[in-house]
């Protein structure tokens, strides 16, 4: 009875537990990652403009800017998280792991160098092929506007 009652107990605490333990880093190397690249990842590393922002509208997505300091300062998107290139080691703690990072910059290498960054860190990442400057040029007059008044409700 006292072993039904340890297995039992056991049980029940990995099934409490089992969404933290999933959770879990998982480190790939970048060896194992290159032998694994395949079509699919090649597509699945890539997003575009009105499906990242579906997605940030549905909540799904959490969009990480990764330009230097001061080419944030010189224009940035309020809706949008800084978290410089060099800086992104240092405070992988403010991202979402249940959502999809999506990287920007203004083209797009600096963000795919992020994006590979995470996907070794174990976290679903793409980066925004159109950069930052596709995204300011897609956003203007009412798609800005409509935007903006849709994810503020």
């Amino acid at each position: 009875m006292k072993r039904f009652r340890l297995i039992a107990m056991l049980l029940s605490v990995l099934l409490v537990n089992a969404p933290l333990f999933a959770q879990e880093e998982k480190n790939i190397s970048f060896d194992d990652y290159l032998k694994s690249f395949d079509y699919k990842e090649r597509k699945n590393m890539k997003i575009e403009i009105p499906e990242m922002l579906e997605l940030y509208k549905q909540g799904s997505a959490q969009i990480i800017d990764i330009r230097f300091p001061e080419e944030y300062q010189a224009y940035s998107f309020s809706f949008i998280k800084s978290i410089p290139l060099n800086e992104l080691p240092a405070r992988l703690a403010e991202l979402d792991k249940n959502k999809i990072i999506v990287t920007i910059c203004p083209h797009y290498d600096r963000a795919e160098i992020a994006r590979t960054y995470l996907t070794l860190k174990g976290y679903r990442s793409k980066y925004l092929v159109d950069g930052a400057v596709g995204l300011a040029e897609y956003l203007r007059g009412d798609k800005a506007r409509d935007f903006i008044n849709a994810i503020k409700k």
